[in-house]
């Protein structure tokens, strides 16, 4: 697993972590940030990213440091460790969205037996829809929401010190990873267009967030995929992108409904002459 630090002013400090690209899975990136004595880990994955990653964290604190492992949403590549951190890391709090709270017990059998079923109440803090302040040290972390932008109940985060923006799919690539910054917003946007367009529910959405955001004072934006954008410059430049491209269901229409060629031929016919 590489590791990157983002920022480090001696007691606040951001570290993107990735894995090695790998044919069979989704390459993603996790974050930590510390404030001092306490420490968050944001978009941890599943078990794949697991073992690596608290091997990883524990060069820069102690894992009980930690104080929230966050998940922007329920996808596994976000959030399917859940249960090991519950089990392993026991002083921490799980912070997820409200909506996904009676979901993500779906993710491991442990949820629903013995000590950890007794306490899982105890150890989720759930993210209403408008989103929140968590703190964190001396600072804190900043949810925003980010519904449709692709899950249904979605945040960002935003780190107020380091002013980093956490945007989860919004911003994503294939190619890269977070310790590298885009260097030419023109030419990489062949890498981000074709995942946006399918994940991405709206332009609609997508304008809304953009608005949202476009006076927000950040140093980079930081997907959980692929590469960093960095500097107001280029977070301008991919606002203008996003929010003038049709995705989801914009592309969307009768013929994207079609099945009944795939229907076995009695079936077919039958259909056909009615």
């Amino acid at each position: 697993m590489h590791h990157h630090v983002l920022y480090d002013d001696g007691h606040h400090k951001c570290v993107a972590f990735s894995m090695p690209h790998d044919e069979e899975s989704v390459p993603s990136n996790q974050f930590l940030i510390i404030d001092g004595k306490e420490a968050a880990v944001i978009d941890p994955g599943g078990d794949l990213t697991f073992t690596p990653l608290t091997m990883n964290i524990v060069k820069h604190t102690n894992l009980n440091n930690l104080r929230y492992v966050i998940g922007s949403h329920q996808d596994p590549d976000i959030i399917a460790s859940m249960p090991r951190w519950l089990i392993h890391v026991e002083h921490a709090s799980v912070l997820i969205p409200k909506l996904w709270e009676r979901f993500l017990p779906h993710y491991n059998s442990a949820f629903t037996k013995g000590r950890l079923k007794q306490s899982l109440s105890e150890r989720l803090i759930t993210i209403p829809d408008g989103g929140g302040y968590y703190p964190l040290g001396n600072s804190g972390i900043v949810a925003m929401p980010a519904h449709f932008l692709h899950s249904v109940g979605n945040f960002q985060f935003y780190d107020p010190i380091s002013k980093i923006l956490f945007t989860g799919d919004m911003g994503a690539s294939m190619v890269g990873n977070s310790g590298e910054a885009v260097t030419n917003f023109r030419s990489h946007i062949s890498s981000m267009e074709g995942f946006h367009r399918r994940y991405m529910v709206s332009k609609k959405v997508t304008r809304l967030w953009a608005d949202a955001v476009r006076d927000l004072d950040i140093s980079m934006m930081v997907p959980q995929h692929g590469c960093r954008l960095e500097g107001q410059e280029v977070f301008q430049q991919f606002l203008d992108w996003i929010s003038q491209l049709d995705c989801g269901i914009d592309l969307f229409n009768e013929q994207s409904y079609q099945f009944k060629q795939h229907l076995p031929a009695p079936v077919a016919e039958a259909e056909l002459s009615l």
